[in-house]
């Protein structure tokens, strides 16, 4: 699993993949919410918060994280290559956690930078320091269980499809469901909202977000990132 997590994060590295993923997150948050006069904007706001910032990335993670996956096993079917990968001895439990990690590192390391905007508005608060530490960690762990459950679905939408552009419009499109669509559904709904709420991801992100940490959410992404996974393994042994 080591040898194909260093394999895969190292070709990210030797493309654009991985600076341009970084560089866009980074682009459109600071753009947002530094340059831009709208109501995303830190210095307008009034607050020394990151509200803003823990609202956008979740639809910023929604386009870039297929973006990154969408060639784990696409390119591999595509190539031919993932014969060679299955003769090798790694099991497919191996083969799918070691891609797994590898996005999912490049995912972390895409957010590390923003630890300056927490900095930064410790700095700006009035007192000086007065920000709220607790929703900031929540938030953070909410957007890495996020994180989590969108490399798991981008990488099943991966092995479902040889081309890479369907791959990611598949994955655009299961987790935008995912985090999105059962609150559409909610709101539709006159009996049940809150039990189809429940279903999807933004109402456990937002419950993390709180900096309340309920066993509930936790158990809800990691049951909904070992589905997709599991499914990405069958689909990787039919193949």
């Amino acid at each position: 699993m080591i040898p194909i997590l260093k394999k895969e994060f190292n070709a990210f590295f030797a493309s654009p993949v991985a600076y341009l993923v970084i560089g866009i997150f980074l682009l459109i948050n600071g753009l947002f919410l530094w340059v831009f006069k709208d109501n995303f904007n830190i210095l307008n706001a009034g607050f020394a918060d990151l509200s803003s910032f823990f609202y956008l990335s979740p639809w910023l993670f929604l386009f870039l994280i297929p973006a990154i996956t969408m060639k784990s096993f696409a390119d591999e079917f595509n190539s031919g290559t993932i014969e060679i990968l299955k003769t090798k001895p790694v099991t497919d439990w191996q083969i799918v956690l070691g891609k797994f990690l590898a996005c999912l590192v490049l995912v972390i390391i895409t957010l590390i930078p923003t630890v300056i905007y927490v900095y930064t508005i410790y700095q700006l608060a009035n007192p000086f320091g007065n920000i709220d530490f607790g929703s900031i960690i929540g938030s953070y762990l909410g957007l890495l269980f996020l994180a989590i459950t969108y490399t798991a679905i981008g990488l099943f939408t991966s092995t479902i499809s040889k081309n890479q552009i369907v791959a990611f419009i598949l994955g655009v499109f299961i987790t935008f469901l995912m985090f999105y669509g059962f609150d559409a559904l909610a709101n539709l709904s006159t009996t049940n909202s809150y039990f189809i709420q429940k279903l999807g991801i933004n109402e456990h992100f937002k419950s993390i977000s709180r900096g309340v940490i309920d066993t509930r959410d936790i158990i809800y992404f990691i049951s909904v990132t070992f589905f997709f996974l599991f499914i990405t393994k069958t689909q990787l042994s039919n193949d």
